[in-house]
């Protein structure tokens, strides 16, 4: 391999270099951070049983999402992404913040969640059959031609 470099020109070296590093950096992981949690000092301010929604927004900031019932809690969600070269792009890290509050808007309590404490929801995908089988886009055209009917027209009987 030596005696192969060492015979191309110099601009051919430059080339051949430059395109090592460029495959060596393709295989680098990628990392992109997603949404936020406070701090364990921020969330050792929120007192459980005094606290309630507005000062919790004061101390640590606006929720990320809230619940799917009305005033059912705050949620903090932070994820870790990893990309690396043409692999499908993997979770590494999550991390959930769950505050919970009574019917008078004061904090209940607060839970930690991390991806080890999760399991993954498998999501049922459902498709909608088509009536349209071995037909191509012509045929259906010039096939609608005998089905028109002026009187299915809005507005067209007055």
């Amino acid at each position: 391999m030596l005696k192969v470099v060492n015979r191309l020109k110099p601009a051919s070296r430059t080339l051949v270099f430059a395109a090592c590093l460029v495959a060596a950096g393709a295989c680098t992981p990628i990392f992109k951070n997603h949404g936020y949690v406070p701090p364990a000092d921020q969330l050792a301010e929120i007192k459980v049983g005094v606290d309630n929604r507005e000062s919790v927004v004061e101390t640590i900031g606006a929720p990320t999402s809230t619940g799917v019932v009305r005033d059912s809690g705050f949620y903090y969600v932070r994820s870790r992404v990893r990309h690396y070269g043409p692999k499908r792009p993997e979770v590494v890290s999550r991390e959930l913040v769950a505050i919970s509050f009574d019917q008078r808007g004061v904090v209940r309590n607060i839970e930690r969640f991390g991806l080890e404490d999760g399991y993954v929801v498998v999501l049922d995908r459902r498709v909608t059959e088509s009536a349209v089988t071995n037909r191509n886009f012509l045929s259906q055209l010039l096939g609608n031609i005998g089905n028109f009917n002026p009187a299915n027209i809005p507005g067209a009987s007055e």
